[in-house]
């Protein structure tokens, strides 16, 4: 069942909790269009860029983990750019739509308790994920990811409208 758009009018009890709500509606969007495409359909290319379906639902679960987990909370993580290779997206031949869906929604997890345990004006942690600049706050790491989502699934949008025809939310 598919997430309704979080309409302006819609009581929230929180401004954290529109941020979330936008963010639970973008990543159910990429995991419907996504897992609604033709296998072949996955793992092929329809932009000049080269990026493949797969490759943008990986690529959005590293978005968040980098913004949130490595860069706000400043936890140590191994490989905060495991969605990348040579300066692509990169997904391994192994790996699955159904695994990567699995990470996408246990990143969802992990980003409600980083946004449920913190103000949205705290201040991240200093790190290797601001480049030198001064951390930003909750508030605006979570303006980012939404504009990322928002972004990113337009252009979904466009693959999956020329690779089936299916148009819209």
């Amino acid at each position: 069942m598919s997430l309704p758009f979080p309409e302006p009018t819609d009581p929230a009890s929180s401004r954290a909790e529109v941020f979330l709500r936008y963010l639970d509606f973008f990543r159910d969007r990429l995991v419907d269009k996504v897992t609604g495409l033709p296998a072949d359909e996955v793992r092929r290319s329809r932009l000049p860029s080269g990026w493949t379906p797969i490759e943008l639902l990986k690529h959005l679960r590293y978005v968040e983990l980098r913004w949130l987990d490595w860069g706000f909370e400043g936890s140590a993580i191994a490989e905060p750019w495991a969605d990348a290779r040579d300066d692509r997206w990169y997904v391994a031949p192994d790996e699955t739509v159904g695994g990567l869906v699995e990470g996408l929604h246990a990143q969802a997890e992990r980003t409600r308790v980083i946004v449920g345990s913190h103000d949205l004006a705290d201040i991240g942690k200093p790190g290797e994920r601001w480049g030198g600049a001064d951390p930003a706050s909750l508030e605006r790491v979570l303006f980012h990811l939404v504009q990322e989502y928002a972004r990113h699934i337009g252009q979904l949008d466009i693959v999956v409208e020329l690779a089936d025809g299916r148009t819209g939310e």
